[in-house]
């Protein structure tokens, strides 16, 4: 999901932030003294071993899914970066998270910035930085940064990972746990509505993709037990798979959620455009100027319901797959 500054770019502010690091105090604090702070040594998903304070008190969220878990579990960062396709934080964050400071954006994160806040534990996985060791040298030069994920992975593992990393284990537990009593809540009422289909779509330009069942909504609706049509019961690799205009049957379905990230894609990921409600309105009436969309079932049986794309067509971790439910409650069950 991520798309990389150049190699070049990176190794020099790789010798800029060694520089800096040898006039400076403990680990990548700056002036910060932070020879009397407790530790302890964490793994994260990697298998390394990353020693971080005991309580963390200046915590950065380079990714949608970090963010979202740090703020679950009532902590708030002091910086971030925006949310993919956006020019702020993810939307479905906003009213959390808007006075974040921000450092850069999902994809390209300011390390110039991020060693300015000096925070004393960086958070990041593979929906922002993946498959890229300088990148992640980096930001160990300016303090302990734990790989909580994978692009792709269960929003449980990379959650699991971050409560470790703030030492609040406990506390994620009890938040996954009312999540799944949530969903057994939901499930236990959708009645008829678990023997349709659901698809869910992101409409970009003129286009669809795929948000098939690896992904955080993907995995919401197998936990609520509703079923994929044929072409998107499957999993695929980690990011919304496009499809082709001679193949729009596949975005069928009994019912379509639809949802936008503005201009956004694999390949242009932070083109900024609108996300919520409103925005996938618009998406829907570009949607309907393309042959084959109005002839779609759901779009005949009126049951395409328009969702907020930064929470349906992205990522994120517990507060997102609670709002999916509730958008599912709220679209089935309508309550």
């Amino acid at each position: 999901m991520a798309h990389d500054r150049p190699l070049t770019r990176w190794l020099a502010a790789l010798g800029l932030l060694a520089v800096a690091a040898t006039g400076a105090c403990g680990n990548g604090g700056g002036d910060r003294d932070t020879s009397s702070v407790a530790t302890r040594v964490v793994v994260d998903i990697e298998g390394t071993e990353v020693e971080v304070p005991q309580r963390p008190r200046r915590v950065v969220t380079l990714s949608e899914p970090t963010l979202d878990g740090v703020l679950a579990l009532g902590v708030t960062p002091i910086g971030t970066t925006t949310g993919r396709g956006q020019s702020g934080v993810p939307n479905y964050l906003a009213d959390q998270a808007a006075d974040i400071p921000l450092l850069g954006s999902v994809a390209q994160p300011n390390f110039e910035a991020i060693g300015r806040a000096a925070p004393d534990l960086i958070l990041v996985d593979g929906t922002s930085i993946n498959n890229n060791p300088p990148a992640i040298a980096l930001l160990r030069k300016i303090a302990p940064t734990v790989y909580a994920g994978h692009a792709g992975g269960d929003w449980r593992v990379t959650f699991g990972y971050v409560a470790e990393a703030l030492n609040l284990t406990e506390r994620g537990r009890e938040v996954v746990e009312a999540y799944e009593a949530r969903v057994a809540e939901v499930h236990e009422q959708l009645g008829e509505r678990l023997d349709e289909t659901y698809s869910i779509v992101r409409w970009q330009g003129s286009s669809a993709s795929l948000i098939l069942k690896e992904l955080p909504a993907g995995l919401a609706l197998t936990d609520l037990g509703l079923r994929r049509p044929p072409a998107q019961d499957r999993t695929g690799r980690g990011h919304s798979e496009p499809v082709s205009l001679e193949n729009l049957v596949q975005i069928d379905a009994d019912w379509m959620f639809f949802g936008t990230l503005g201009g956004s894609s694999v390949g242009n990921p932070d083109a900024g455009g609108g996300t919520g409600v409103d925005a996938a309105r618009k998406a829907l009436d570009d949607a309907r100027a393309v042959p084959g969309f109005s002839e779609l079932t759901a779009y005949q049986a009126d049951r395409v319901v328009l969702v907020d794309g930064s929470v349906w067509t992205s990522t994120g971790g517990p507060l997102l797959m609670n709002r999916i439910v509730d958008d599912v409650e709220k679209a089935l069950i309508g309550q």
